[in-house]
Order: structure tokens, then C-alpha cells, then sequence
């Protein structure tokens, strides 16, 4: 009787995973969860917006084809039926030539164009606070106005001296 018999509830008892497992099976559970519900949310937003804009290049290059194509199917009622496809024929093929140039252009710099896209939006957002402080001068000097009791009328007095 030397030999040594396992409790009773041993064999009930499944194996104990180490604490480190479990917490890194939690954190890519997740990490899933939040990935899925973020796919989910993109595909909303995709069925409800359409699809998001791609970058300033993509932009660009979607412009460039889009004025090509109406540059190309105009028909110029001002040179006659006789005139007419070879003045078309120049038009493609300026059309053309503007794209060839362009092209490579976007291709090399694709970066350039997002940075003059962010630029101009910096650019907007400064143009429009500086009107936002103007228009609150005007309206500012009008009320002083009014607090001293001259009524500045429908215009405003111009001073000629």
C-alpha cells in the first residue's frame, strides 16, 4: 500500500491555465470584438455615405479623367460638319497630352497633393476666423453706439475730413 492514490476530486478538476494565457486570450478577444464592430461600422457608413473619398491624388487623377471624357465627347456646333472631327480630333489630343503631363506628376508626388489639400483647408479655417472677428468688431461697435444714445441710423456716417 505504498502507492499513493490522487484525491477524489482530482480527476474531476480540469488543468489550471496559467493567469499570463488567459489574459492574452482576453486582450485578442478584444482586440476581435473591436476590430469587427469597426468593420461593421465602416460598412455602415459605406451602404449609408458611399464609398470615402481616397487620397488628394486619387482625386486629382478621378478629375483629370472626368473633364478628358466630357473634353472628348464635346460636339462643337460653332466649326460645321466639316470642321467638326478634325476640331475633335485636337481636342483628344490635347486632352491626351494634358494627361501624359499630369500623370506622371501624381505619380511621383502622390503626398504632395494631401499636404496642398490639408493647406487649403488650414487656409479656410484662417480665412474664416479672421471674417468671424471682423464680424464681431462690426457688431460690437454698433452696440457701443447704441450705448452712448447715437443711433447710427440705416447707414453708417462717413466722416469726410
Amino acid at each position: 500500500m505504498s502507492e499513493e492514490l490522487p484525491p477524489s476530486d482530482a480527476g474531476d478538476r480540469e488543468p489550471v491555465e496559467p493567469v499570463d494565457e488567459v489574459r492574452a486570450t482576453d486582450a485578442d478577444a478584444w482586440a476581435t470584438a473591436a476590430a469587427e464592430d469597426l468593420a461593421a461600422e465602416k460598412a455602415r457608413r459605406r451602404t449609408q455615405y458611399g464609398p470615402p473619398p481616397g487620397s488628394a491624388a486619387e482625386e486629382l487623377r478621378k478629375l483629370v479623367d472626368n473633364v478628358a471624357e466630357k473634353l472628348s465627347g464635346l460636339q462643337s456646333p460653332l466649326l460645321g460638319g466639316i470642321a467638326g472631327p478634325a476640331a475633335q480630333q485636337v481636342v483628344k489630343q490635347v486632352v491626351q497630352q494634358a494627361k501624359a503631363a499630369v500623370e506622371p506628376v501624381i505619380e511621383r508626388n502622390p503626398d504632395v497633393f494631401d499636404h496642398l489639400a490639408a493647406a487649403g483647408g488650414e487656409l479656410l479655417a484662417a480665412y474664416r476666423s479672421a471674417v468671424q472677428a471682423q464680424e464681431q468688431r462690426w457688431s460690437r461697435r454698433d452696440d457701443t453706439l447704441r450705448d452712448r444714445g447715437e443711433d447710427p441710423g440705416p447707414g453708417e456716417r462717413i466722416d469726410l475730413d
